[in-house]
């Protein structure tokens, strides 16, 4: 059987293609040329030339074919164009789950099968494994990885049945300790080689350096909003429907620059996410201050003081029909219907119990304990046990 690796010039990948190669696959390694904008990496470093290098030379190791593929164009469509947007409308995307569905299991995938491929295989920390119905119909699960730590389903999140069909995640079962020993001991340059930090297509550029290339700086007020805020202390009203309540709990709260004082400035609201206190440069406070809201018409910034600010805290949130993915469709809930899942909202957040309803209207996931700094454009994903069943896109 040929499998196709996505071969990224680090550890996770070098090892999958060992791994694949021991059990007796046919190994082709491809190197996807994700970006070839100098202007906006440091110190006029190009990490894709470093990291082609460095996935050839292990291609060169194990004796496999090598090519590299430019999908630099699709990069900047699909996942850059987008991530602007996003941003600019004051959403907080994740360019890790887009590329994996816009590009690696898509355009990738298809340019493998083209090659002959049966198989894609990726460096992710995720299994997959399938089952059959009663109709004799396979069904495939994807489960999270073996080392919690590095457990990446969520990045895979918007995979369909076809996707998954196709995939191999070859160090799912392993921990991160284990594949460097393996890199180690077969002697692979990327044994040592520390994971990338910053965006996942561009390398050591920070985020928002990167978004400063094309959105356009302008000053604007951080208001402070306080515990005592008229927004807080309303009483909660009788509920005619559980919809109704859920709609409740994930509404966004509308505040106005009168709610609160005026205490800095800063250089764009279309810079900085819900729930982030770092690069705010505001003092005198015993904790920190957290962003709790955006107005990007008025390019204002709303925080409030302390982890447990009011603001910051929600029960429930809201995914419009349109936005709605399952892995697994065949369990998609139908109108009226509810699941108790576990779910989570961002990467390596410690998933929380939580029931999901859906409604001809929209879909909701309402958590056991109130959550922390929910964001629009964010995935949150849920589970049952080790599988992610689905996802979708806050609004």
């Amino acid at each position: 059987m040929k499998v196709v690796v996505g071969l990224s010039g680090g550890v996770d990948s070098s090892v999958t293609a060992y791994l694949l190669q021991q059990q007796g696959y046919d190994v082709v390694a491809l190197f996807m040329r994700n970006w070839n904008d100098a202007s906006v990496t440091l110190e006029d470093e190009c990490p894709w030339i470093e990291d082609s290098n460095d996935a050839l030379m292990v291609a060169q190791k194990l004796g496999i074919p090598f090519q590299v593929i430019d999908m630099s164009d699709l990069y900047k469509e699909r996942i850059v164009d987008y991530m602007f947007a996003e941003y600019e409308k004051g959403r907080t995307p994740n360019p890790d789950i887009l590329c994996n569905r816009e590009v690696k299991f898509d355009v990738f995938m298809k340019t493998a099968m083209s090659l002959g491929a049966d198989k894609v295989a990726t460096g992710h920390y995720a299994r997959v494994n399938s089952s059959f119905d009663e109709n004799g119909k396979e069904i495939f699960h994807l489960l999270a990885g073996k080392d919690n730590n590095k457990d990446q389903s969520y990045f895979l999140c918007q995979l369909n049945q076809d996707q998954l069909s196709k995939a191999l995640f070859p160090i799912g079962e392993l921990t991160k300790p284990q594949v460097r020993e393996i890199a180690k001991e077969i002697g692979l340059v990327t044994a040592d080689k520390k994971d990338s930090q910053g965006l996942c297509f561009i390398g050591k550029v920070s985020l928002p350096q990167f978004l400063q290339q094309q959105l356009v700086p302008k000053e604007g007020e951080i208001v402070e909003i306080f515990k005592d805020s008229a927004h807080f202390v309303k009483k909660t009203p009788e509920f005619s429907s559980k919809q109704e309540e859920l709609e409740f709990l994930s509404q966004k709260i509308s505040y106005q620059k009168s709610d609160g004082k005026v205490i800095g400035k800063h250089q764009g609201a279309q810079f900085f996410t819900i729930g982030q206190s770092k690069g705010l440069g505001i003092g005198g406070h015993k904790e920190s201050c957290f962003i709790i809201s955006r107005d990007m018409e008025n390019n204002i910034l709303f925080v409030g003081e302390g982890h447990q600010f009011p603001g910051l805290l929600k029960k429930a949130l809201k995914i419009d029909n349109s936005e709605l993915h399952w892995v697994r469709e065949d369990i998609r809930l139908k109108n009226g219907e509810s699941m108790d899942v576990m779910a989570r909202f961002r990467y390596r957040q410690p998933l929380q119990k939580a029931t999901l309803y859906q409604f001809e209207e929209a879909f909701y996931i309402e958590f056991e304990n109130p959550q922390s700094a929910i964001a629009e454009g964010q995935f949150a994903s849920w589970y049952i046990d080790e599988e992610l069943l689905g996802s979708g896109v806050i609004s």
